[in-house]
């Protein structure tokens, strides 16, 4: 039992002064109290809910798929268990159904939830797979997922009750997919980020690159701030079962591969676009490591990546913009930070009812004095700032033309790469030139917008190819980090 108040049941053999040491006991009595509140959480496995999530952009519904206990002990600190940043599209509670306490909560987002924004999801339904994870229950709990309505509130939408003494929760192993490497431990799972890197559509040859390309970006991510000055506080792990061949799907191509956690690229008509569409065998997959956030690190050198909060990040580990693109991406996942570019092609429809977005980076201004970082406006910055949007739009107009040519007439990928550079180069210098440059304020264009939505400071890596997040982006990621640590 990973908690405090069993660590101390050794205390009566050391001396006398060192078991009535002060210290000693307030973190006893706390321990003792945190061991009466959660009743229902007795034992530290990892149980897993899966479920499945159906419908269009104006109905859906979610049906019981299983119950799973995963084979890694549960990595979170039992003192975490609720989640008090409000962020998500979804949230979810765990309620001891005894006493009726709440004793875990997430919020996240999911692949629904981006597809029902789609022009498909007003000509079809879809089901997905879809999974949330908690620590094993000793007691019967009430699961209740919740979604946000028009106006931004959380709305019950499904329940369901859990008994862990149900005979047909599955207690069974999944396939190993390989060793579990640990490309940094800081310390115990329960009182750091547990973060996983998953390859796919590695063969088995190629697996030595695998963990080269893994301790690379890793190495990225923790020369970015403010991870640079938070890398004690995570543990970096790795997988990567054998692919029966080399690469990830790519359908825009005609590339199609049977790979172990079912990567793809073109998600939602995308074609930098990567996701997986198969929950149950990447869920399986990952049940081998202690983590809270997975990164998929695909085998492919096609520029692509994507970012779910609280579900994955992706990305092309030989893509020359990888670095960027881990870094964006896991913003998404790991923080809820929401796109803040708008000049390039993305699959999602405009919203028709615009409210504040739960994303802690971009606002839509409707009430400028309660700007959720006003504390952080630079003084004499107005709100809204000023910037040279005219000219940033003209020019990005023609690089999205040539960008689209590029794709149309499948020229290598150098060209696209030599594209890119250009754009990076033209954006750092005209966006680091403006009288406001460098402030805090509210600069408008934002998740795919380029009108009423507002972003933090004129560059970002969540704009841009940027190489730093905004201060605002920043603060956002050190709240996670709290959350886990």
């Amino acid at each position: 039992m990973n908690c405090p108040a069993f660590a101390t049941a050794s205390a009566k053999h050391r001396p006398l002064a060192a078991v009535y040491n002060p210290r000693i006991m307030k973190k006893l009595f706390l321990a003792v109290l945190l061991w009466f509140a959660l009743p229902a959480l007795a034992a530290l496995q990892t149980m897993r809910l899966d479920y499945y999530h159906t419908g269009n952009d104006h109905q859906e519904m979610f049906s019981f798929d299983r119950i799973v206990i995963e084979p890694t002990p549960w990595p979170g600190d039992p003192r975490k268990n609720i989640d008090d940043t409000n962020l998500g599209k979804y949230f979810f509670e765990v309620r001891d159904r005894g006493t009726n306490r709440v004793v875990y909560s997430r919020g996240f987002a999911s692949i629904f939830g981006e597809w029902e924004t789609t022009e498909e999801a007003k000509q079809m339904n879809r089901s997905f797979s879809e999974s949330l994870r908690f620590p094993a229950p000793a007691a019967p709990v009430q699961v209740t997922l919740m979604k946000r309505d028009a106006n931004n509130a959380f709305r019950e939408v499904w329940s369901t009750t859990i008994d862990p003494k149900d005979q047909f929760i599955d207690t069974s192993a999944p396939p190993s997919p390989g060793p579990l490497m640990a490309l940094q431990k800081s310390g115990d799972p329960a009182t750091k980020v547990d973060f996983l890197i998953l390859g796919d559509g590695y063969a088995a040859a190629e697996l030595p690159k695998f963990e080269k390309d893994a301790r690379r970006l890793t190495e990225i991510l923790f020369s970015t701030s403010p991870f640079k000055e938070h890398r004690a506080d995570f543990n970096v792990w790795a997988l990567c079962p054998a692919s029966a061949e080399s690469g990830i799907s790519r359908p825009s191509t005609g590339i199609h591969r049977r790979t172990p956690a079912g990567a793809t690229y073109d998600a939602f008509g995308s074609e930098r676009y990567i996701l997986t569409f198969e929950n149950r065998r990447f869920r399986d997959i990952a049940s081998f490591a202690p983590y809270e956030f997975v990164e998929i690190l695909v085998n492919g050198a096609t520029y692509g990546g994507g970012g779910i909060f609280n579900l994955y990040s992706t990305v092309a580990a030989d893509s020359l913009w990888s670095p960027y693109v881990f870094v964006h991406e896991f913003g998404h996942h790991f923080a809820g930070l929401a796109d803040e570019y708008y000049t390039s092609d993305v699959s999602y429809l405009p919203p028709t009812h615009k409210v504040e977005p739960w994303e802690p980076n971009v606002t839509a201004l409707l009430d400028p004095a309660a700007l959720k970082w006003k504390d952080m406006v630079s003084p004499g910055t107005p709100v809204p700032s000023p910037w040279n949007k005219e000219a940033f739009e003209a020019y990005e107009r023609e690089i999205q033309a040539r960008r689209h040519e590029i794709r149309r007439q499948r020229r290598p990928e150098p060209d696209m790469d030599a594209l890119f550079t250009e754009e990076k180069k033209h954006e750092d210098q005209s966006l680091s030139s403006d009288k406001y440059s460098g402030e805090v304020g509210a600069f408008e264009g934002a998740m795919y917008e380029a009108k009423g939505y507002y972003r933090a400071q004129e560059n970002c890596i969540m704009f841009t190819r940027h190489d730093a997040f905004c201060a605002v982006c920043r603060r956002a990621i050190e709240r996670i980090i709290a959350l886990y640590t």
